[in-house]
């Protein structure tokens, strides 16, 4: 891996949010509620359920990468999954920081797509190989992504920032 990264300040996310919200706006498309995809997409999805005066904010964690650049087999849904029920006949927008694989976003996709309305995915960044295009993008990059959340290591020994 090249130590060429991505930077994401909290100032650029902050616009870049904004922006991906406004993207949601321009294109028509009113979500009745939005699925973040946790940890990373935590972030993201308050931003933008903010930008979009969105209070209905559902949480689905998915497990993928464990440090950087390197991850599990496949992704793995983690506790609460989400019930069902309650993405029943909804437009729903799935925000997520990053589509790299896309693996996870795909797994979340898939896990909804006979349950909602509509969907459509959101994301901060989007590498050209992911296997989901995502509908909203705010960049796309192909460079390890440092994002202020996650940069740091843990206070905590022993425990995992990424």
């Amino acid at each position: 891996m090249s130590d060429v990264r991505e930077v994401l300040t909290w100032e650029m996310f902050g616009h870049a949010s904004r922006e991906l919200a406004q993207m949601v706006v321009d294109s028509g498309f009113e979500p009745d509620m939005i699925l973040s995809i946790a940890r990373g997409g935590l972030f993201a999805a308050g931003a933008v359920s903010y930008a979009l005066g969105i209070k209905n904010l559902h949480v689905m964690n998915v497990e993928f990468y464990t440090d950087v650049d390197a991850r599990l087999p496949m992704p793995v849904v983690l506790p609460p999954v989400p019930r069902q029920v309650d993405l029943s006949e909804k437009k729903v927008l799935v925000v997520d920081d990053v589509a790299d694989t896309g693996g996870t976003l795909a797994l979340v996709r898939d896990f909804c797509a006979e349950h909602v309305l509509d969907i459509r995915t959101a994301v901060i960044y989007e590498k050209p190989h992911s296997i989901v295009k995502c509908d909203f993008v705010w960049r796309a990059t192909d460079k390890w992504i440092d994002f202020p959340w996650s940069s740091l290591p843990a206070l905590v020994a022993g425990v995992q920032a990424q």
